[in-house]
Parts: structure tokens; sequence; C-alpha cells
């Protein structure tokens, strides 16, 4: 398969070796200093390309990509409230091709299918309150996570006495503390922790005057991403239309 890489950082470059090790071609790699390789031949040869930059770059990215006939793969969270509404205009009434997930980790994919069940069994069971905590590197700039809100959202769907997530506390580098642990009955906090290069953690806890039942994933590197979103890659080659994590694994 012809892979186009869109975001040459950390991700991009462990994608870059895993998709060679797994025999696919890179014909393309575009970061910020040459975006006229989006006009290409190599470009526009690409079966997929891969999308890992940043919120504000994100949907026009996809706009480039489609206007050459690529199918994309996009890492890419904080697009989706301002464009969600045309990309999944595009895919549904245009023939737009765009596989887009917060977190590629099979391990995440996972762990998201046994928090939605564990979230319908806490539905019958309201002594439980749920909290969720956060923890990534100093890099990191957006939080909560994008993985966080998926997994806040999933929670959300399935307990009725939910009615939507809100940001809880955010722990900088620096040790300063900001942001609200209290929260209304019917909200779910999301604690953020901002240290070290920690590639993420995602912790959610159901507790009571009784017990507490605690689900985390713990993300050792960046690797179980990369191979992810190759595999997304290899899976979208042969699909068309908006597409998720829920597709490719039938948890």
């Amino acid at each position: 398969m012809k892979i186009a890489l869109i975001g040459y950082g950390k991700m991009g470059k462990m994608i870059e070796q895993i998709a060679r090790g797994r025999g696919h071609e890179i014909v393309c790699i575009i970061d910020v200093d040459n975006q006229q390789d989006f006009d290409s031949a190599e470009f526009a040869s690409a079966d997929v390309a891969i999308e890992f930059t940043n919120p504000t770059a994100a949907y026009g990215n996809y706009l480039k990509a489609w206007a050459k006939g690529v199918k994309v793969v996009s890492g890419s969270t904080g697009w989706m409230k301002e464009h969600g509404g045309d990309v999944r205009r595009q895919c549904s009434e245009e023939g737009k091709t765009l596989f887009w997930a917060s977190n590629f980790s099979v391990g995440v994919a996972i762990f998201s299918a046994v928090n939605r069940y564990l979230a319908r069994i806490m539905n019958g069971f309201p002594q439980y309150d749920v909290r969720m905590e956060e923890t990534h590197h100093v890099h990191k700039l957006d939080a909560p996570s994008g993985t966080a809100i998926t997994l806040a959202e999933e929670i959300v769907d399935e307990l009725d006495r939910k009615s939507g997530w809100v940001k809880g506390t955010l722990l900088a580098p620096d040790g300063s503390l900001t942001g609200q642990a209290a929260c209304a009955d019917d909200q779910l906090a999301i604690d953020s922790i901002r240290r070290d290069e920690v590639p993420g953690i995602h912790t959610i806890k159901y507790d009571s005057e009784a017990d507490c039942i605690t689900i985390t994933h713990d993300a050792h590197s960046r690797k179980g991403f990369a191979l992810g979103a190759v595999l997304a890659a290899e899976y979208t080659r042969e699909h068309s239309g908006l597409l998720t994590i829920g597709d490719m694994f039938k948890f």
C-alpha cells in the first residue's frame, strides 16, 4: 500500500517505521515546511494519508487530501466542534473518506469496550459515582485529552444519571493546580495531570461508601498508537465514508 504522511513529529516518524516494517511504501511526507507537496504527483498516488497534526490544521489537511482523491486516517483532535458537521456531510454525500479516532491504540479500543460494558452495568447501581483522571506528558497542550473525552461521552451515553462531562482539575508540570474538583451530580468530571514524558494513562473510578471499582489503561509508549494508525490505514484502503475504531474492531 502507498501511504502519505501528514505531520512528521514523533508520531509521524513512528508510523513511518511501523508502516515500512509491514511492507508499505511511504510515497510522500508533508510537514509545516513543504505544504506545496499536497500538489505533488507523489501525494496524489497515495492510497491513504495518515494525518497527525493539530486542531487548527487538521480540517484543512483533510480538504487538501480529498481534493487529490486521497483517503485520510487522522488522530488529530479538537476540530470536530467547528467542522464535524461539514466532515460528516462530505463523507456521507460527496464520497469522501475519513477514518478518525481520538486514540488508535488497540489496547485503548479494548479498554473502551470494557468502559462501555461497565457503564451499562453501573447504570443500575446509582450509589456509585464516577470520575475520570487522565495523565499525559508535559508537551500536551489540550486538557482533557481527546481519549478522555471519548471515554466520558461513552459513559454519559450509558448512565441515565449523567447528562454530560466537565473539566475537573488540571495539575500542571510546575505543580500548580487549577480548575474545580466539585461538579454537579449529573456531571462527570475529568481531572488532568501533566508530568514527565507519560504517553497516556486513563483511569475511570466508580466510588461508593462501600467500595471502589477502578479500571485503567496505561500506555508504555506511542508504539501502540502508531500500529493502530497503520492498521486503520489498511482498513481504510478497502472501505469508504466516515469510519471509526468501532468499524474496524467489532467488540
